[in-house]
């Protein structure tokens, strides 16, 4: 299956209301959504979480509100399933497919190697996976005829970021760290730091990178907001960063913490969606957030599977295709250097030209 792109956007990116967990393995699913949207069809969406959860304020809780929003226009309910562990995902999947499931999405490189097995297994069963090619074999296809991947060169929005902190920073020091190195997370840190060394080249800088340097950097281990993950922060605090990326769902919660505890005067940039819309309590903490249009891409795919017009092909979101952005500065407009947006645009505009080459493993 070939990659290719489509139109997405970020409406619908900031929260539109409270998120009901729905949670359990070892139980059958919960219906979830009001249905309301219009006459039912004979098409039942399903959706698993990764151990993130669907308040994740993040990837999942994005892909969770775009499926729900699909099976409301649909007439239909959405059954959804929320992982606590690794060992939740295959049961979970399986789980789904016994409920009468027509399509399935998965959530995030860790669901992979179950996708692929239950969609190998089922193959009259849909699958969409948000953040994972499927390609578990490295041979450049999909691994099963059944599953869409959606994806996102979020390398693209990350240079402009790291471009973004790099003219912010007063201690010339910035850093961050993720939850596994899977290159979905790492393609953050890949395109952070190219924006910071294209503007130590282009401003005659010398702003650092702690944590990542361009093949391996700082890991939690996991996605989860815990003493892990706030140490990993304290400890890029204390090389005196003054610009926080950390990179997993829920583990900013614990890098705003450390901010909070240091009392220092430390920015952090968000992934995904919009953190000062998502989670106003770290709004005065946010420069900018890397956007991706996960809830706009799962909408699309669940829409089209509901209506017959399931499509296998990969899509990646760019910033040509407005798949992929950052937030504005928000509480620090004020802060940045004045003409900073509008080398931004200029910088946006070089990158979708060619000009300027932002490299991750989705653009070899």
């Amino acid at each position: 299956m070939k990659v290719t792109t489509k139109k997405a956007g970020f409406a619908g990116l900031a929260l539109l209301g409270s998120v009901v967990l729905l949670a359990g393995c070892a139980s059958a699913p919960e219906d979830s959504g009001s249905g309301d949207g219009g006459e039912a069809i004979d098409f039942q969406p399903c959706m698993v979480s990764d151990s993130g959860g669907f308040d994740d304020k993040s990837f999942n809780q994005l892909g969770f509100e775009g499926a729900t929003k699909a099976a409301d226009e649909l007439g239909v309910e959405l059954k959804s399933v929320q992982s606590e562990a690794e060992t939740d995902y295959a049961p979970n999947l399986t789980n789904l497919v016994d409920q009468g499931c027509d399509l399935i999405v998965t959530v995030g490189f860790a669901l992979s190697a179950a996708t692929v097995e239950s969609a190998l297994a089922n193959p009259d069963v849909e699958y969409v996976i948000i953040d994972d090619a499927a390609d578990n074999d490295f041979d450049g296809t999909v691994d099963a005829e059944n599953i869409k991947p959606i994806l996102f060169d979020t390398a693209q929005a990350a240079f402009l970021a790291g471009y973004a902190a790099a003219a912010y920073s007063q201690t010339g020091v910035v850093g961050t760290f993720g939850g596994m190195n899977f290159p979905t997370v790492s393609i953050f840190m890949d395109g952070f730091k190219q924006g910071v060394d294209y503007h130590n080249t282009e401003a005659g800088t010398d702003v650092k990178v702690l944590g990542w340097d361009g093949t391996d950097g700082l890991f939690t281990g996991g996605f989860e907001a815990n003493d892990t993950a706030r140490n990993t922060a304290q400890g890029l605090i204390d090389q005196n960063v003054d610009v926080l990326l950390p990179v997993g769902g829920p583990i900013y919660q614990s890098a705003a913490a450390a901010i909070r505890d240091s009392g220092k005067d430390i920015a952090m940039i968000g992934v995904d969606a919009d953190f000062t819309e998502t989670d106003p309590s770290v709004a005065d903490l946010m420069l900018t957030s890397i956007l991706k249009g996960i809830d706009v891409g799962t909408y699309d795919a669940v829409l089209a599977a509901g209506n017959g017009e399931f499509d296998p092909t990969a899509f990646i979101g760019t910033l040509e295709n407005e798949g992929v952005g950052i937030a504005p500065f928000h509480d620090f407009e004020s802060k940045v250097p004045a003409d900073l947006q509008g080398q931004l645009d200029e910088l946006k505009a070089a990158i979708i030209s060619g000009d300027v080459e932002v490299k991750s493993y989705l653009s070899k």
